[in-house]
């Protein structure tokens, strides 16, 4: 089981950091091409529209009920490639009809997200960018399902491959844009549908060789997608919840000029581990909790909680301590040129600093959700999600009229505390086997103690390179110096005070 578990983690976490660093790459170029101008901001309100929707059917919501109930039937050879493809037909009908829905009512949307854009020609933009964009929805959701089907069979590598060549493709459009001096903004929006269709036929692919075919056919309700729509109603909703936490942020920042754009690269960064490691682990933990729990394995299943979250923690605890330390040094190097100036780069540092606060809260939230979608209980985390929103609204609201966008952001993450707090609350109340053991609780104040020592030296080797930084032609090098040094320093105090050993890292990464 923890063989598989370290396979499966190595192997999405290896491809969700390839799609991260080319998404670091993708968002550097958009930040030197457009900066947080008219056109940037206009395009991240468009591109997060079919994004925020797909919460409601995929990720959030379809795959937590759909890869319990088809990994079931798929271990136990019960019409599972029936129940995939009635699965496949229903969720391509429904986004069909309502991609028709967003076209006609784009400005209405557009609103709803970002109605400061109404001041100014950004609104207009956005409308006419959603419009493109927004079939992307249709794609990434099929996408979803089908690598729900590969991960929930053991196969993890083109459902994790699938975001590399959207950013792949992505690049790919503003060079040539750029090449051949096109519009940079209406590039980059007509990129969006093509690489949503790109990502869907790579894991049909990869689905159709698994012995899974699914073919797009009118669709029938069955006794099965009746369950499936109970169980997933719940996790609809609270993904909706989640979506309007997002949105109030959206609101708040649309009604600052520039702050859409400095809040998306901000996320940007600190998405970077809660990607690599959050989202592989939900993947991997997911199907593996709910083997376990169906087996009546209760020491695998606390084995298997305490793994990840312990493997988790142990990665965004330090680099949450690096994003809160020395913001501004990463900002700098990784965004600030062309179009993107120091203001910028300090407002971007702000809120970033703010995020990683509430890096191991995101993290750890993924992790301890899978105990509760392994038991097809998706109602606790919309209740969970309900309170969190009350937080983040209150806060995101209230603290804008004094401190202007940036309570958006500490909305975010004070309301990702609250959630994973009550969360873990809920798993410790299940019994013993959803409760972390002993060697996580043991490790987890070891952790922290090599992450703050990491920080300190952090802080004080971002002090002694500070005249770095300000050469262009050196502080790439100066940057690399100082993210090094901070993990060789960790890798050291956590090996000295026991929060991880070496051994264990190089047995998974031989496994992996």
């Amino acid at each position: 089981m923890a063989s598989r578990l370290a396979r499966g983690f190595m192997t999405v976490g290896g491809w969700t950091m390839a799609s991260r660093i080319l998404g670091f790459v993708r968002d550097i170029m958009i930040g030197a091409f457009l900066g947080s101008s008219a056109v940037a901001e206009a395009f991240l309100i468009a591109f997060s529209l079919p994004n925020m929707f797909r919460r409601f059917f995929a990720e959030g919501t379809l795959n937590v009920a759909f890869v319990p109930m088809f990994a079931k039937k798929h271990e136990s050879g019960d019409g599972a490639l029936e129940f995939a493809r009635d699965a496949f037909a229903g969720l391509a009908f429904i986004l069909v009809i309502f991609s028709i829905i967003a076209q006609i009512f784009m400005p209405a949307l557009v609103y709803a997200m970002a109605s400061g854009f109404t001041e100014d020609n950004r609104f207009d933009l956005a409308v006419t960018y959603g419009r493109i964009a927004f079939p992307y929805i249709l794609f990434i959701s099929l996408a979803a399902l089908l690598s729900g089907v590969l991960n929930a069979t053991g196969r993890f590598m083109a459902a994790a491959a699938a975001p590399v060549l959207l950013n792949v493709i992505f690049i790919a459009a503003m060079l040539i844009a750029d090449l051949m001096g096109g519009d940079i903004g209406l590039a980059m929006t007509w990129t969006v549908p093509v690489a949503g269709i790109a990502q869907v036929v790579l894991v049909w692919i990869a689905a159709s060789r698994a012995g899974y075919r699914l073919i797009p056919r009118m669709p029938h309700m069955t006794p099965e997608l009746k369950r499936l729509a109970i169980i997933a109603a719940p996790a609809a909703l609270a993904g909706g919840v989640t979506q309007i936490n997002l949105l109030v942020g959206r609101q708040v920042a649309s009604f600052f000029e520039g702050a859409v754009a400095w809040l998306y690269y901000a996320d940007r960064l600190y998405q970077l581990p809660l990607g690599v490691v959050g989202i592989a682990i939900g993947i991997v933990l997911l199907p593996e909790l709910s083997r376990n729990l169906r087996a009546g394995d209760m020491a695998a299943s606390r084995d298997a909680l305490s793994r990840a979250g312990e493997m988790s923690l142990a990665l965004t605890i330090p680099a949450a301590v690096a994003l809160v330390v020395i913001p501004l040094p990463l900002i700098e190097v990784l965004f600030q040129r062309g179009a993107f100036t120091i203001d910028d780069a300090k407002w971007t540092a702000l809120a970033t600093a703010i995020y990683g606060a509430g890096l191991p809260a995101f993290v750890l939230q993924k992790v301890l959700s899978s105990v509760y979608f392994a038991r097809e209980n998706t109602k606790a985390p919309f209740h969970f999600a309900l309170v969190g929103m009350v937080v983040n609204a209150a806060i995101a609201i209230g603290l804008s009229y004094h401190l202007g966008f940036i309570a958006a952001a500490i909305g975010t993450t004070l309301a990702g505390w609250t959630i994973t707090t009550l969360t873990w609350i809920g798993a410790v109340r299940m019994g013993e086997e959803t409760r972390f053991d002993a060697r996580f609780w043991s490790r987890l104040w070891r952790i922290i103690a090599a992450s703050a020592v990491m920080g300190a030296a952090l802080v004080a080797m971002a002090f002694i390179m500070a005249p770095l930084f300000a050469i262009s032609g050196v502080k790439i090098a100066a940057l690399a110096v100082l993210v090094l040094g901070g993990i060789a320093i960790y890798g050291l105090a956590g090996q000295m005070l026991g929060a991880f050993h070496m051994s264990e890292i190089k047995s998974a990464f031989r496994r992996g």
